[in-house]
């Protein structure tokens, strides 16, 4: 599997670069190396957040807080290393068209909370992941891509590096469709129906009912 040093290494040979760096984590020293320190965070994090990867989504029950909400009857805590949130869902619902209205806000000390009606609610959401040999094939691929994106004008420099990163972000686009279609492959969408804690109260949202949006 990929290590951060192979995927660097992957974004500055697609800037044709060379160099190669031994280690990021501290950077060894080179200006490469400091390069790919500095954007390979970046990088990750933004493949994270703009698809919810199998491989980086979870699902917890929420902390209730003690804090009153202005508009809603919940406030929960946010797990740690959260990337985006995908559902705020009951405990027993099964897929993410049975989740609710909710909200996020932070407190008076700056800590971050959802907000919602619902009780004893659970959270589906897309994690940082930084261990890179859970990262699959193509999702290596892209993220390499995107890295080589903000790398070309560092290492590049004047309008041959702007035209560097513009190519290189038109192949991230590319492969980073391919990673989604073979993620998506992975998954098996149910049906949708009523969930038993909508039929009892005899009402049913239908905005509860809109389906995923993948970004």
């Amino acid at each position: 599997m990929a290590s951060e040093v192979d995927i660097s290494n992957l974004a500055l040979a697609r800037l044709g670069d060379v160099a190669s760096v031994a280690s990021i984590n501290p950077p060894e020293g080179s200006a490469q190396a400091e390069h790919c320190a500095r954007f390979y965070p970046i990088a990750r994090d933004s493949m994270l957040e703009l698809h919810d990867w199998k491989f980086s989504t979870r699902r917890a029950t929420l902390a209730q807080l003690s804090a009153t909400p202005w508009d809603w009857a919940y406030a929960y805590s946010i797990p740690n290393n959260l990337i985006r949130i995908l559902a705020v869902l009951p405990a027993e619902a099964s897929a993410d068209d049975q989740g609710v209205d909710y909200d996020t806000e932070n407190d008076a000390s700056g800590n971050a909370m959802i907000l919602t009606d619902l009780p004893e609610a659970t959270l589906r959401y897309s994690v940082r992941v930084t261990d890179t040999t859970k990262f699959p094939p193509l999702f290596v691929d892209a993220l390499a891509w995107l890295l080589a994106s903000h790398l070309a004008g560092p290492v590049i420099k004047g309008d041959a590096g702007t035209a560097e990163a513009k190519r290189c972000l038109a192949m991230f686009q590319a492969m980073f469709q391919q990673a989604i279609y073979s993620d998506s492959n992975q998954r098996q969408n149910k049906p949708e129906h009523t969930p038993g804690w909508i039929k009892d109260r005899g009402v049913v949202n239908p905005y509860l009912f809109d389906g995923l949006i993948t970004r």
